[in-house]
């Protein structure tokens, strides 16, 4: 039989209730299933027969073993026709001893499958060919058999066949087990039935006869090897890429069901994403042989193998399998996908292989050490960086691959699930090889090293970075000119228009924030924007919403400042390991803190911190925009040289109460976001296409990029230095204020002479002093409980020493005597920029003079025991 038979379903059941189909004898039934014995084999392979009058139910168990059919027609029929009459559709060797018995061991030959239970669990309609018989068994149920073209002499080839009907629910669960399996011969009797039920033959056409592939076609089966833990085994074509790698399997280079429709002259033309207009293989069966409406999808994650649909009646049926079976091509080699096989004693080249096709996808990158991929959330719309866990690699490595291992019991490979053990390997790796590095997102087009603009979305290898934006959202001239930067900047200038700034310096250091904000993704470190007011309801925060608008096209998500370092630690990791556009601190109450942790974030490309319930240490980028807001708050010690700042002044007694013109702002900017993104990048690039002219100014030590990209382009356009506050509020640090304090007093106290701390605190707190001023500034700095702490002062002193302010700083003393001294030195800055001090010179351009960080070490300690460590640190 070939497989252009066609047999509507419907007319099945036109003889279901007739008594017009002839009923064989069980003779008959069993020569037209099995044909005569072999007479030239002394012990030829036979099927079983069972009879029995008792109901099945209660059967005694050896009644079930049955005996050998003799071959002969009347050897079956001699049967008590009201009995349960049932024989085999396998045929079985004779053991040594001369019995047959319905064993795995001796199965030699499967001849029919049989669907029980039809009519009762399973519609008529379901039976998509038409039976070789069907046998009423019980009041409307039936038995459909389908007698097989040729038998199947594999075990596992028969069990795969049926498991595939089971699979479908075509047939009762309890049908598997082809080799031992018994089915109602058509003369008998079913005694479950109270009077028995006597079996009824209602179709009879023993010349239907199937293969197994038109089995699987005719009925849609799904193979069992398509389902995990399912015997499979691989074609031979791809049994190796090289015929040596026992491993890793690559993906087939050419789509093989493409390539035979090419060769058979039935492939017509490519309709995009992944689907094909070809002629449909059964096209002669079409109504007027039409040729057209046929379709081909290749794989994907919705169709692992692949699909195939016509639209025509005779095809309706008809799916992706039948087409491959047509073309002769292998399930597994229609899936286009590479395969991993589990070896024992090479879990370092699976998990590499798994790395590798992995990383084919493009939707998994490392991050810090860590496996990550980039998931946009549902419901707010934000796009972030998202850590994998174990389950997800599992499933992610499913998808990638087809892994298999080696099942001894069937002595063939089986499909099978990534194994967890490794992928927790992989997931706990050191180092991988083949994931692209991901350094972080960004919201819109971005500068390049060599200032080139990026403005392809996705991932660039150049630069490490992922673009999530919209190709043609942005428009940025080639070559923006000095007229184009200037038309630019009143774009990004007229929403500040709002906003009441303290001074035009405040207002230039708000356009800087935008820049910043805009080309944060091309900067390896930037320093924090602070927004600081008088009093509430000044726009500090809304100031802080115009900027982040342009960093990110969602709306931020503020947080407070952490209290001390272990929280800022703790919060710095699990914020940056998503990759935000901004982390933004609203409303402080205290200053801004140098947090040890806070200061390198700001100054480094790269954060480390270990993370909670992994053991694994990660290493993420900074290229986030810090922002922050306050009133009357503001970056202290080692945080003032980190934050510009921004400076609002309503000038009036309730700025919560005043009315704004564009009460909805930020709406409209986001609303009109590549226009206004644009703006900033055309000032950019404007001010790179002219050489990137410099006006001379302050250097901002540690933010040479930052003062590139983002300042010099507005001292190029004429407006007030940015970074003013920069400097100003570290000449209003208030320790420099108490320093200089101190240097005086000291100074005044002891002169050159070097002197103790202990000296010095005897010499404040005696009764006799007229030193005033020592006394109160060592109070200021190491009171505790009324007492001066000469620990603490000695340390302060260590920290600060080397740093000049009006002129002196504090070195260690020369003295022979056992304990530390200090002495005061007064030094002048020459015109050349450098240092004149007693018996040398330091180049003030070139190094800066900061006291050893006693827990890093960085520093090394000069000559006059200060520490010198170059610009930046």
């Amino acid at each position: 039989m070939g497989t252009s038979m066609t047999v509507s379903a419907a007319a099945l059941d036109k003889t279901y209730e007739t008594d017009e189909t002839y009923t064989p004898t069980n003779g008959e039934f069993m020569l037209a299933v099995f044909g005569p014995l072999d007479v030239e084999d002394p012990n030829p392979p036979r099927p079983v027969l069972v009879s029995f009058e008792e109901s099945p139910d209660t059967a005694p168990k050896k009644t079930w073993y049955g005996k050998a059919w003799n071959g002969q027609a009347a050897g079956v029929d001699a049967l008590n026709p009201d009995a349960n009459n049932y024989g085999t559709m396998a045929t079985y060797r004779p053991t040594e001893t001369g019995e047959t018995r319905r064993l795995k061991e001796n199965f030699v030959a499967f001849y029919a499958v049989v669907l029980d239970d039809i009519g009762t669990k399973v519609p008529h309609d379901r039976l998509l060919l038409p039976p070789s018989w069907l046998l009423e068994t019980s009041a409307q149920n039936y038995q459909a058999g389908y007698l097989l073209e040729a038998p199947l002499s594999s075990w596992l080839e028969a069990d795969r066949l049926v498991q595939g009907f089971i699979a479908a629910k075509l047939t009762d669960p309890g049908a598997s087990g082809p080799c031992s399996r018994l089915v109602r011969l058509p003369v008998a009797v079913n005694a479950k039935s109270t009077p028995p039920f006597v079996c009824r033959m209602v179709t009879w056409s023993p010349e239907l006869r199937y293969s197994p592939a038109e089995l699987r076609c005719g009925f849609g089966l799904t193979e069992v090897s398509d389902q995990p833990g399912a015997k499979l085994r691989p074609p031979r074509a791809q049994q190796s890429a090289d015929g040596s790698d026992p491993v890793w399997i690559p993906r087939p280079e050419e789509n093989a069901v493409l390539a035979a429709l090419r060769s058979n002259g039935q492939y017509k033309t490519g309709l995009g994403n992944g689907k094909h207009d070809i002629t449909c293989p059964w096209v002669k069966e079409h109504t007027g042989e039409v040729d057209g409406g046929t379709a081909y999808f290749e794989p994907d994650d919705n169709w692992p193998i692949g699909g195939f649909k016509c639209f025509h009646g005779h095809c309706a049926h008809r799916h992706v399998r039948e087409l491959l079976d047509f073309l002769g091509i292998d399930v597994t080699a229609a899936r286009m996908k590479p395969t991993i096989r589990v070896i024992a004693g090479e879990i370092h080249r699976v998990v590499d292989a798994a790395e590798r096709e992995l990383a084919q996808t493009c939707s998994y990158y490392q991050r810090g050490g860590l496996i990550v991929t980039i998931v946009t959330d549902p419901g707010t719309q934000e796009t972030r960086v998202q850590e994998i866990n174990l389950p997800t690699l599992v499933r992610a490595l499913a998808g990638v691959a087809t892994w298999e291992r080696l099942d001894m019991r069937f002595k063939d490979l089986c499909r099978i699930d990534p194994p967890a053990r490794h992928a927790t390997v992989l997931l706990d790796s050191t180092g991988y090889q083949h994931l692209p590095v991901l350094f972080g997102l960004a919201r819109q087009p971005y500068l390049r090293p060599d200032g080139s603009l990026m403005q392809i979305p996705g991932y660039d290898l150049a630069t490490g970075m992922f673009g999530v934006f919209k190709e043609g959202e942005f428009s940025v001239p080639d070559l923006p000119t000095l007229a184009d930067a200037q038309a630019a900047l009143e774009v990004i200038k007229e929403p500040l228009t709002e906003f009441s700034f303290a001074s035009e310096t405040d207002r230039s250091t708000a356009l800087a924030a935008i820049l910043s904000a805009t080309v944060r993704p091309s900067l390896s470190h930037a320093p924090m924007v602070h927004v600081r007011a008088p009093a509430v309801g000044s726009g500090k925060s809304y100031l802080c919403e115009l900027i982040t608008a342009f960093a990110t096209p969602q709306r931020g998500t503020p947080t407070t400042f952490p209290a001390d370092d272990e929280e800022c630690r703790k919060l710095l990791l699990a914020e940056l390991l998503r990759g935000p556009a901004v982390i933004e601190f609203d409303n402080l109450t205290s200053d801004l803190l140098a947090h040890t942790s806070l200061c390198p974030t700001l100054t480094s490309e790269f954060f480390s911190g270990r993370i909670l319930g992994v053991s694994k240490t990660a290493t993420v980028s900074t290229r986030t925009l810090f922002l922050s807001s306050g009133n009357n708050v503001g970056p202290v010690h080692d945080m003032a040289r980190r934050c510009i700042t921004i400076n609002l002044d309503p000038g009036c007694e309730v700025p919560a109460a005043r009315t704004f013109t564009r009460p909805d702002l930020v709406r409209e900017v986001l609303s009109q976001r590549g226009r206004y993104v644009s703006a900033a990048l055309t000032i950019l690039r404007a001010w790179v296409v002219a050489g990137r002219p410099k006006t001379q100014c302050k250097s901002l030590a540690g933010f040479g990029e930052w003062s590139d990209l983002c300042r010099q382009p507005l001292l190029w356009l004429g407006l007030p230095d940015p970074a003013e506050s920069v400097f100003l509020a570290m000449a209003e640090d208030p320790d420099r204020e108490t320093l200089g304090r101190l240097l005086t007093a000291w100074h005044e106290a002891f002169g050159k002479t070097p002197t103790m701390v202990r000296e010095a605190v005897n010499t404040a707190l005696s009764q006799f002093s007229l030193q005033q001023e020592l006394r109160e500034v060592l109070r200021d700095i190491a009171d505790e409980r009324g007492e001066i702490n000469r620990r603490k002062l000695g340390w302060w002193i260590k920290r600060h020493a080397g740093r000049i302010v009006d002129g002196r700083r504090f070195v260690r003393g020369s003295s022979n005597r056992s304990a530390e001294t200090w002495q005061v030195e007064t030094v002048k800055t020459q015109a050349n920029g450098t240092l004149e001090v007693p018996g040398e010179s330091v180049s003030s351009v070139v190094s800066v003079l900061v006291q050893p960080d006693r827990k890093s070490g960085s520093a090394t300690k000069g000559s006059n025991g200060y520490a010198r460590a170059s610009r930046g640190d």
